[in-house]
């Protein structure tokens, strides 16, 4: 069973069984195009060599989690208006290898291994007393150990061309990547460099959703997922939960809503989570609150 298989296999699995979340079935034509996704060229860093750029992507992604500690961070504006906390990290990332310049291999493997919780709170202008700066930095610190002397290209090179034997190689290689049974780091990490222009992948469609705590959230604004009274009770009240459980219900159902919307619409389900993330940055969805999980796997 490859890695896709797997996730598929298991939310299916999940949401058949689940007893505190449903799929509303009349309610999955409701998912409307969107434009196709796309990374923001001013809060990524994808103006540097193939190199560079994939190599601050892995970094990103490696640290792409902690959504249950957005609310306590120090939000970049644009246009008068918070950023959300995955954009804040993106871009003030960004911004520390731009200044590092073209030769400053900012987040080569050999600094990687050694950054330190302070460092990186510094770089992404956080107060290092937050937990999740730590968490950042012990995930920075495995990426570097796990790599060795290699740079992201040369792990793209192993891969040959397959998606989903870059998120395996990368949800097997490194504790902090191995969310199972969704692997959403894992299979974000390609997705993000195909996006770049620096890598090309034959498979890219065996991806799933990347699967967060987002695009249950929009599902469940338009319908798709319906929470039991207590649930959406401690959802809206924005109670914290705990990982596993009704969260990991909650991110099985909406995994396994967009294969069927997928099998639907004949939409790739990463084209689906773009949609729907996208659409989850407006403000009538920021309105209402979303699962709050503290976990380093979204």
């Amino acid at each position: 069973m490859t890695l896709t298989d797997e996730v598929r296999s298991s939310c299916a699995h999940i949401a058949a069984h689940a007893r505190h979340v449903r799929i509303d079935l009349d309610a999955l034509g409701t998912v409307e195009p969107a434009p196709p996704p796309a990374l923001d060229p001013e809060r990524h860093y994808l103006e540097g060599s193939p190199g560079d750029v994939a190599d601050y992507l892995l970094a990103l992604d490696a640290i792409n989690f902690g959504s249950g500690w957005f609310p306590l961070l120090n939000k970049r504006h644009a246009d008068g208006r918070p950023l959300s906390g995955y954009f804040t990290v993106a871009w003030n990332l960004a911004d520390h290898v731009r200044a590092q310049g073209p030769d400053g291999r900012a987040l080569d493997p050999a600094w990687l291994r050694q950054v330190d919780t302070r460092e990186i709170a510094c770089i992404l202008e956080q107060p290092p007393e937050l937990e999740l700066m730590s968490l950042y930095a012990q995930a920075l610190r495995q990426l570097g150990r796990f790599l060795g002397e290699r740079r992201a290209l040369d792990l793209l090179a192993d891969c040959r061309r397959s998606a989903e034997r870059l998120a395996q190689t990368l949800a097997h290689g490194m504790a902090l990547f191995g969310d199972r049974p969704f692997y959403k780091r894992a299979q974000i990490v390609p997705q993000d460099l195909a996006l770049a222009g620096v890598a090309e992948f034959d498979d890219l469609d065996r991806l799933t959703i990347f699967a967060d705590n987002l695009v249950p959230h929009v599902l469940r604004c338009d319908g798709v997922l319906i929470y039991d009274s207590e649930l959406a009770a401690r959802v809206d009240s924005g109670v914290m939960l705990a990982l596993g459980g009704p969260e990991r219900e909650i991110r099985a159902c909406a995994l396994h809503a967009c294969e069927l919307i997928a099998q639907r619409s004949g939409v790739a389900p990463r084209m689906l989570d773009a949609w729907l993330w996208n659409r989850g940055q407006s403000p009538e969805y920021k309105a209402r609150p979303r699962h709050r999980c503290r976990t380093v796997f979204y």
